[in-house]
């Protein structure tokens, strides 16, 4: 099932939370001590920043799997969620030294150099989202070149010069209902030779029973990442029998090809950017695992240097506004789903169940 620690920082009493929530990740990302160590500080650090730079804000804790489905282990994915003053020098910010609240300004730069993946995205007048993920002691401390099909991290140009022409990364965050100990909502990215497959399941409801239902939906892609996406969509119907049932959403990149096919059943929207406009890619009604429609059709799009593709569940609102900062195309795709779900949501409009926002990116010329 998909843990998440969704720990809101409005008082110095929840730091020990975020650090208490980074150590249970790396629990179950199997990380050992020094980087369970590693981990703990970074979620300190940026628990510690949201409460001196922005007067609080929300930090997400969780064990990911790298989007490529390859075994390099699980890792501690922690993102910072703001409504803060936000930062007009980011550069600065993440430099040693830097501070406007009187501190040693060693913060971000120590995230920056543990964590394994670090991005930074901050708007003045909006808020900051940081993102640190953590692996294990496999990998080299510090700022690094991600691993292959790892979140963040650019495709590989595995079998022929075309593949690097279509590379891609993905990313997401996932927010738990009131929150639970575990979402309802899951997603997961498998790269198989050259096709990258991103599917994201909503359990029906939420709690453990909607999370039976999403993490089966996971293991079957993990499974069958071969699949097109309608073909797969059936696929996962069989597997669903005996659950709640899920919407459910497939989006297959062909990176030598540059296509895209999406095919959906239920109510978990899509939204493709291309260009400077957005277009939604429609799923049929149906219920994955109890009524699947008889007819999957698929959706095909090309993928380009200007396209961003969002994958969400229903916990974001209807009417939410896509991102329209230019900046995110460059940006890690889970900073881009965090700031997603941060503009979409206000005190005006609590949300009322599980949130999944999963983001399919453009790696950029010069790499994460």
């Amino acid at each position: 099932m998909t843990h998440v620690w969704d720990v809101p920082v409005h008082d110095s009493t929840r730091v020990r939370d975020a650090r208490v929530a980074a150590e249970g990740a790396a629990e179950l990302a199997g990380l050992d001590r020094s980087r369970t160590a590693d981990a703990a500080l970074v979620a300190t650090e940026l628990a510690t920043n949201l409460l001196k730079h922005a007067r609080g804000g929300q930090l997400l804790v969780e064990a990911v799997t790298p989007p490529s489905g390859r075994p390099e282990g699980l890792l501690v994915q922690i993102a910072a969620v703001d409504h803060g003053p936000g930062m007009s020098d980011v550069p600065a910010a993440l430099g040693d030294g830097f501070s406007t609240a009187g501190s040693l300004g060693a913060g971000l730069g120590t995230c920056r150099r543990l964590a394994d993946d670090f991005d930074l995205h901050s708007a003045p007048g909006r808020g900051t989202v940081a993102l640190a993920r953590i692996g294990g002691p496999a990998r080299t401390r510090g700022r690094r070149e991600p691993a292959p099909g790892q979140a963040g991290a650019t495709a590989p140009d595995d079998t022929s010069s075309a593949s690097a022409l279509f590379s891609a990364r993905v990313g997401g965050v996932n927010i738990p209902f009131r929150g639970a100990a575990c979402s309802g909502d899951a997603w997961t990215c498998v790269r198989e030779g050259d096709r990258l497959t991103l599917m994201l399941a909503d359990g029906l409801g939420h709690g453990p029973e909607a999370a039976r239902a999403s993490t089966t939906a996971v293991h079957e892609v993990q499974r069958s990442p071969h699949l097109p996406p309608a073909e797969l969509l059936r696929r996962l119907d069989a597997a669903l029998r005996g659950t709640r049932g899920a919407a459910v959403a497939v989006a297959q990149l062909d990176l030598r090809t540059g296509r895209l096919l999406f095919a959906g059943v239920g109510n978990v929207g899509a939204r493709l950017r291309e260009g400077d406009s957005w277009r939604h890619l429609l799923s049929r009604p149906g219920i994955v695992g109890a009524h699947r429609p008889t007819t999957l059709p698929e959706t095909e799009a090309a993928w380009a240097p200007d396209r961003l593709l969002v994958l969400h569940s229903d916990g974001l609102p209807s009417r939410w506004a896509p991102p329209v900062d230019p900046r995110l195309l460059s940006c890690d795709p889970a900073v881009t789903a965090a700031v997603t779900v941060r503009d979409a949501g206000s005190s005006a409009r609590p949300v009322r169940d599980d949130t999944a926002v999963a983001v399919l990116s453009p790696t950029p010329p010069d790499g994460p």
